[in-house]
């Protein structure tokens, strides 16, 4: 997410340079003619996306496909906004739960996807906000009413709505994912945060000071849902009561970043609607917003660990104005008393943003104590001879070797930090 990095090493959500749209084939030329003459013209851009090939093959060998169609027939049914938003909340939570049921090995494996994949929920969520979006009510809907169902839908769907924690003597980890993004490069993208929210969804884990049970929850990449809140609505009432908090995100090709450091700052590049968001993080109370936000996770013992076979570093640099300056300039140790952010540990995109977020309402919250910040994983990568985003297959044996190997190394790493001691402030 930042522009920092040259194109040949920062591929993911944490740092897409321009030089990688400009330069791709299929930017602006990843749907035919024949893809694009059937989509409504009311749907978003992402729902555009569902009539391409990929995307099509993705759900139909999830099984996935048929969830969009069941979908249109109960809300067809609906005679009036109660019950339309009871088959909302009842098909979007059920998406959740059979993403998560199947990437854990749990229910009928349809389709022959592996289960691990958190494409097929993705695609599948879209596919049913475009049947919302061109279903016609038999009763009076009004605009806030409709607006009102796809926020549940996108709700449900994501977790948000499902996190349950158990008593005291368990300890209480969050972890969040995002979708896939750059999908006008390659649609066939999937996201390893988003598949490690899924596999480690409800899991409890053993660490030497107990059990630790964790909960999950997938955003989407758009400027605007950050904009409006939907990351401190999921967490407020959340880390008050949690004993660790991560946020994870696809950064670098071949490693883990352990974040030192979040600033507040949009750096312009285009979210999954294409569209495009610079300057200062917009959040409540501007007045009293710092520049600059810090993990409390435990990022010595992170670094140190054997966690799997990607190596984990502890990243200090960031980008900044410095204090009376007018130009950027990149400090490798983290920035200087005063300055303005342009770019995190994490860069400058919507990984930097949820980190500066979360962390920031850490602070706010009055929890200097409880561990959190932001984890950066591999690139998840297709295979050396499946590389061609127009000719290439959906998967191979690399891209999924390469997705089990990071989810299991997220769970490792999730572990350490449990039982390790956040620093001191």
């Amino acid at each position: 997410m930042t522009h920092r990095f040259s194109a040949t090493t920062r591929l993911g959500l944490g740092g897409v340079a321009l030089l990688l749209v400009l330069a791709s084939p299929a930017t602006h030329a990843a749907a035919s003619p024949a893809d694009t003459a059937r989509t409504p013209a009311a749907v978003t851009v992402e729902e555009q996306r569902l009539d391409r090939a990929a995307p099509r093959e993705i759900l139909r060998r999830s099984g996935f496909d048929a969830l969009a169609p069941r979908f249109e027939r109960a809300l067809r049914g609906s005679d009036g906004y109660a019950q339309a938003e009871r088959t909302v909340t009842r098909h979007a939570s059920a998406l959740w739960r059979r993403a998560v049921d199947r990437a854990q090995g749990r229910g009928p494996a349809t389709g022959d996807l592996s289960r691990g994949d958190d494409r097929p929920l993705y695609w599948a969520r879209l596919a049913l906000s475009r049947e919302l979006r061109a279903w016609t009510a038999r009763f009076g809907l009004t605009d806030e009413q409709r607006r009102a169902l796809h926020t549940a839908l996108e709700t449900s769907s994501r977790g948000q709505d499902d996190l349950r924690f158990p008593g005291h003597r368990v300890k209480r980890v969050l972890v969040t994912g995002f979708d896939p993004f750059t999908l006008d490069r390659d649609t066939r993208i999937g996201n390893p945060s988003g598949a490690s929210a899924l596999a480690l969804d409800g899991t409890t884990v053993r660490t030497a000071d107990g059990p630790a049970r964790i909960e999950t929850v997938v955003f989407p990449v758009r400027w605007a849902d950050f904009a409006e809140g939907t990351v401190e609505r999921v967490l407020a009432r959340q880390l008050p009561r949690l004993d660790l908090f991560t946020t994870v995100s696809q950064g670098r090709p071949g490693r883990f970043d352990v974040e030192r450091t979040n600033g507040a700052w949009r750096g312009g590049f285009p979210d999954n609607e294409n569209a495009a968001s610079t300057g200062t993080v917009p959040v409540d109370d501007p007045g009293t917003q710092p520049q600059w936000t810090t993990t409390t996770l435990p990022y010595r013992q992170l670094t140190a660990a054997d966690t799997g076979r990607f190596p984990v570093y502890d990243n200090t640099e960031v980008t900044e104005i410095p204090a009376g300056g007018t130009q950027p300039v990149t400090r490798p140790e983290g920035p200087t008393p005063g300055s303005a952010a342009r770019a995190g540990g994490g860069g400058d995109y919507l990984s930097n943003e949820i980190a500066y977020r979360a962390t920031l309402l850490r602070d706010r919250l009055g929890l200097p104590r409880l561990p959190g910040g932001h984890l950066h994983t591999p690139v998840l990568q297709f295979g050396a001879e499946n590389t061609n985003p127009r000719t290439g297959a959906v998967t191979d044996p690399d891209f999924e070797r390469n997705r089990s190997d990071i989810v299991g190394q997220v769970r490792e790493l999730v572990r350490t930090a449990v039982g390790n001691p956040a620093p001191r402030p």
